[in-house]
């Protein structure tokens, strides 16, 4: 529901300098999204240099003090879920095995349906993008298909609610003091409930191919069986 953008960060070149031309391809997903921390190798080869931020969070990104009644809730950072997303089987559970990120991503202030934040993490390889985000509204993940297009699915993904449905990336580009954005990449998304009893927040996976074919489900739902788990504070279905 909103825009998310990203500053690539290179090896200094012309090519990769900021003012001269900037492309960022992002979901406009169900959660929302911030302003980007990025990282981005020129090559393969270079990509094992590329680590998750360990910066101070935000002060939005941390723990709050609980509305009357509800309970108290540690929100994640970007950095958080950028450091369970960048996991060396990651490119095996996209189908894509041998790859290697070739650019990470996080952001802690994202806008959200609700009071919390929204972070976002991200992990581009050759192949695939992957993006993983967090959502503390009070908004149930039941029910929400009617408001993602008429091919949104509900699922139940590691023993709770889940709808699965399509999105598209949209491109920024800016060169010098002019910006565009259009609808790009085509994305396959995942919602799951962010716990079993779908009391409101949830978890976001998306993926999209950098070759703007379509993704494949069977990928989408292992790296979302496998990296959701791995979530701190991740609360497991009875």
């Amino acid at each position: 529901m909103a825009d998310v953008s990203g500053r690539p960060e290179g090896s200094g070149g012309p090519s990769n300098a900021w003012g001269q031309v900037i492309a960022a391809f992002v979901v406009v997903g169900a959660l929302g999204g911030g302003l980007w921390v990025m990282q981005q190798s020129s090559s393969e080869s270079s990509a094992s240099t590329l680590t998750c931020s360990t910066s101070t969070p935000s002060a939005s990104a941390t723990a709050s003090a609980p509305a009357a009644g509800k309970k108290k809730v540690d929100h994640l950072t970007g950095d958080q879920l950028c450091r369970v997303l960048n996991r060396p089987d990651l490119p095996a559970l996209l189908g894509t095995p041998g790859e290697k990120p070739t650019s990470l991503g996080s952001a802690d202030d994202g806008i959200s349906l609700g009071d919390g934040p929204s972070p976002e993490a991200k992990v581009g390889l050759s192949t695939y993008t992957v993006q993983l985000s967090a959502s503390y509204d009070d908004y149930p993940v039941s029910g929400m298909a009617g408001l993602l297009g008429g091919g949104a699915r509900e699922q139940t993904v590691l023993g709770r609610p889940a709808v699965l449905y399509s999105n598209r990336t949209m491109a920024f580009r800016i060169r010098g003091d002019k910006s565009e954005s259009a609808p790009s990449h085509v994305a396959r998304c995942l919602v799951v409930a962010r716990d079993p009893k779908d009391g409101g927040g949830s978890y976001e996976v998306a993926i999209w191919r950098e070759d703007s074919g379509t993704p494949d489900d069977a990928a989408l739902l292992r790296v979302a069986q496998t990296v959701l788990p791995t979530i701190p504070g991740w609360q497991p279905a009875l």
